[in-house]
């Protein structure tokens, strides 16, 4: 059964959120005990185009007081983070520009006083000129159109920047939730090693008393018991961090949830590259360069209408003192040569909207040599974890309980028998990081791509 995304609501678009779906198959030895995951099916979204970490799915339960699910920790991020809000007041910033470029040119009113203050017949006030007038400017060549474009162009590059930032921010939730996931992982493999210590210890302390061992190798098991206990205060101590580092995106220091929700272990098989490339085009990212793109077109067609020169005029009335008549007075200039002086300002503007294309292509470049290496590392990694899962911890395992017999029966020394719960120990260490891993690089390529991974990656 299917679960609403909240998320996806938020942002008026649907994503690669997770549902969590309840399992009763028993935990495995390096497994977390929390439920299984089923992932949701999804649409594609329509604010950032997609909600990264889609190798996660969450459980369709609602999360309890104590357990996280990925669902809320992108809807909390999504509410409290900082990060997004100076968005609100740069489209605010946006709607002022707005006005001041609907502005038509603003009338001047003038006063003028001519021939008075002189000698002889021109002394004090009697023969002077006093004059009254409007004047403003006649705007040629669309200007405030072309204003108006810069604006709204300037208002789209702000949208793609939101939804990069969006996109980023979601990202680093992902990760950060797989951090506490392969942490959570780590703290049960520290406590089996803890109880395979005890249980050696037991052994040995058993074998003592009969006297087929002597009394040091009680010793070395007694450190080893120690040194596991110290290993799992290590790990514990790591976890909280991290639960910290993951509440700290939605302004918590102190994690309000003692768990989260998750299946570390869950992969599916690999996406063409190909159609993952081609995916990474619609990356918001690049959607930047081509809002930046139409911004800087508007910047040049502001230029040339500044290549058009406007008409200054006046209109007004003038009072003789002198003969105290009235009389109306107008007039107009212009500047020459305006088309060949604005030449340089024309030549900057195409200038640097040549240069967003070739940023474009350099982006391309690197997003492409990022996302080769991310396929490609996810596909090593979750070949590592199956080999480990299907192989080699079976036969670990399977090699540990007969070294362990062999041992109480007296037919390998201590060494051996430590070698193999070390080994087995440090295959499920292996398996834990290779399974991280494939998740980041998961998240990563969602997050390049702008969508999340095709559904076939989580059927078996």
């Amino acid at each position: 059964m299917q679960t609403r995304n909240i998320v996806a609501t938020l942002l008026s678009g649907s994503s690669s959120i997770f549902s969590r779906a309840e399992s009763t198959e028993p935990p495995k030895a390096v497994r977390s005990t929390s439920a299984g995951f089923n992932r949701i099916s999804f649409k594609k979204l329509v604010f950032i185009g997609l909600i990264v970490g889609g190798q996660l799915p969450l459980a369709q339960a609602q999360a309890t007081n104590s357990t996280l699910t990925l669902n809320a920790a992108l809807k909390r991020t999504l509410e409290q983070n900082p990060s997004l809000k100076v968005f609100d007041f740069r489209n605010t910033a946006l709607t002022g520009q707005l006005e001041t470029a609907n502005l038509k040119p603003a009338y001047e009113l003038g006063l003028e006083a001519e021939n008075f203050a002189g000698s002889d017949e021109l002394s004090g006030f009697d023969g002077a000129e006093l004059t009254i007038s409007l004047s403003s400017v006649l705007e040629l060549g669309d200007k405030r159109a072309a204003r108006r474009g810069i604006v709204s162009n300037s208002r789209s590059v702000l949208d793609a920047q939101r939804q990069v930032e969006s996109l980023e921010l979601l990202g680093e939730v992902t990760r950060r939730y797989v951090d506490v996931l392969a942490a959570q992982e780590q703290v049960s493999l520290a406590k089996e090693a803890s109880e395979l210590s005890n249980q050696t210890l037991n052994i040995v302390k058993e074998r003592a008393k009969a006297g087929a061992t002597p009394d040091a190798e009680v010793k070395r098991a007694q450190a080893a018991a120690s040194q596991a206990q110290l290993t799992l205060l290590s790990t514990q101590q790591q976890l909280a961090y991290l639960k910290v580092s993951l509440a700290a995106l939605w302004g918590e220091t102190s994690p309000k949830f003692a768990a989260i929700d998750g299946d570390l272990f869950h992969f599916g098989t690999d996406v063409n590259f190909d159609r993952l490339y081609t995916k990474m085009k619609n990356n918001p990212a690049i959607k930047v360069f081509a809002a930046e793109e139409r911004l800087k077109e508007a910047e040049v067609r502001l230029a040339r209408t500044q290549s058009k020169a406007d008409i200054n005029w006046s209109v007004g009335v003038r009072r003789f003192q002198e003969n105290d008549d009235t009389a109306l007075v107008a007039g107009f200039s212009m500047p020459l040569f305006s088309s060949k002086r604005n030449s340089g300002a024309v030549s900057t503007a195409l200038a640097q909207r040549n240069e967003v294309f070739v940023q474009k292509e350099v982006s391309l470049l690197n997003m492409h040599t990022q996302l080769f290496r991310a396929y490609h590392n996810r596909k090593q990694a979750i070949l590592a974890a199956r080999e480990l899962q299907n192989s080699i911890i079976p036969a670990l395992e399977e090699a540990l309980k007969e070294i362990q017999a062999a041992y109480q029966r007296g037919r390998y020394g201590y060494l051996e028998y430590v070698s193999a719960r070390q080994e087995l120990l440090s295959a499920k260490r292996t398996l834990i990081e290779s399974a991280s891993s494939a998740l980041m690089y998961g998240a990563e390529i969602e997050q390049l791509t702008a969508e999340p991974l095709s559904t076939s990656q989580y059927v078996w």
